[in-house]
């Protein structure tokens, strides 16, 4: 079963537009999970400019779900991870300024650097993801590291689909393939969505979690959280 982990970053950019607490962070991540959410994740940056660190803290306490924390492991980053304790942290390689994650981590290159950042959460008793790009190099390079697992960078799969779904998907049927060998689980995040979840989930026979936001939050303006949630888990299960 691939599990469901709504991002709810967008959440709280829509509460920070006003400066108070509309609407409310805890009580929507508990509401998804009401509704069948299997996960929480959340992307704290640096200027808060959604997700604070109270909001970190405040999750923490409330959620009965996973709960994942992802971002660039710069030392604050580390420090509030450790602090907080999530079931899971994915690291990604995003300037303090990115609008949004655009590529994944060249592991091979930063090796030396993400093992030991991987080695204190790993004593910590933290599950460790490495976002990557669907490159069996890259993937085997995090086993290599010490990760437990990689979270696939989806937005090329999402962008290709509609034009050719075969070919979208084949290079991330390859990283799947090369994770499983390299004894790591699997998620993946980015762009995808309604349209095209099921058919990623189809090919991915491996597939451990898929991490959405900005596509659940959008839908919900129509659909309703509620039934935006069943909807993602009905492509999930199909």
């Amino acid at each position: 079963m691939t599990r469901l982990s709504v991002n709810i970053n967008k959440v709280a950019t829509l509460r920070n537009a006003r400066g108070e607490n509309v609407p409310d962070v805890v009580k929507f991540a508990l509401d998804c999970e009401r509704f069948g959410a299997q996960g929480i994740t959340v992307h704290p940056r640096p200027d808060e400019r959604h997700i604070t660190r109270r909001d970190v803290a405040d999750l923490k306490g409330a959620i009965s779900t996973e709960f994942n924390i992802e971002g660039n492991p710069t030392e604050e980053f580390i420090e509030l991870v450790l602090r907080t304790r999530p079931a899971q942290v994915t690291l990604v390689p995003d300037a303090p300024d990115a609008l949004t994650s655009s590529a994944g981590w060249d592991v091979v290159a930063n090796a030396d650097r993400l093992r030991k950042i991987v080695g204190r959460f790993r004593e910590a008793g933290i599950r460790t993801s490495i976002f990557v790009d669907a490159d069996p190099a890259q993937v085997e390079a995090a086993a290599a590291v010490g990760a437990d697992r990689v979270e696939l960078y989806t937005k090329p799969y999402a962008d290709l689909y509609p034009v050719d779904p075969e070919r979208a998907v084949a290079p991330f049927v390859t990283a799947s393939e090369a994770a499983f060998r390299a004894g790591l689980g699997l998620n993946a995040g980015h762009d995808l969505n309604r349209d095209n979840l099921a058919y990623f989930r189809s090919k991915l026979s491996h597939l451990d979690e898929v991490s959405i936001g900005h596509a659940i939050i959008s839908d919900a303006l129509y659909l309703g959280i509620e039934e935006t949630i069943r909807q993602y888990r009905a492509a999930l299960e199909a």
